[in-house]
Formats: C-alpha cells, sequence, structure tokens
C-alpha cells in the first residue's frame, strides 16, 4: 500500500487527512482510486503535480509510472494567477 501526502489546500475534501493509503500499480490507478472514495477531488487533482518517490511522474512514465507498495506519492496542486508587476 502507498501512501499519499494530502496537501492543505485538499484536506476539505479527504475530511482534514493528511495522508491516505491507497492500493494502485499506476499513478492513474491511484488518481482514480482517489476520486472515487473522495469525489470532491474530481476535478481537483487534473493539473496537479505528482511526485512517486521525489521524482516528477513528467520525468518518467506520466500517469502510466508504477506505484510501489513502499512509496510515497506527494500532490501538489498547481498554483496559476496572480498580479502582473509590469504596468
Amino acid at each position: 500500500m502507498s501512501v499519499v501526502r494530502i496537501p492543505p489546500t485538499l484536506r476539505t475534501e479527504t475530511g482534514g487527512e493528511r495522508e491516505v493509503i491507497v492500493e494502485a500499480d499506476t499513478v492513474r490507478d491511484l488518481l482514480d482510486d482517489l476520486t472515487s472514495r473522495f469525489p470532491g477531488l474530481q476535478g481537483q487533482l487534473e493539473y496537479a503535480n505528482v511526485y512517486v518517490g521525489g521524482e516528477d511522474i513528467r520525468t518518467r512514465d506520466g500517469f502510466e509510472t508504477p506505484v510501489a507498495k513502499s512509496d510515497t506519492v506527494i500532490l501538489l496542486p498547481a498554483m496559476a494567477g496572480g498580479q502582473s508587476l509590469i504596468d
């Protein structure tokens, strides 16, 4: 079973849980399991950065990146917006 660390901005959707245990073979399976258990996460994970064992999945196999039982998975919601400082 893998541990998924839930960032503070998403904890409302997981009932305040900081970590969730998930059984999955790939990142895609992991995200599907999370959104089925916590429907409020649907749509919020689309643009999240996902790290498996400290490595960004974009440098590996993307959503098909394998997830080992001993892996820790970190979700970081992408940040957007802000104010331009240039006039």
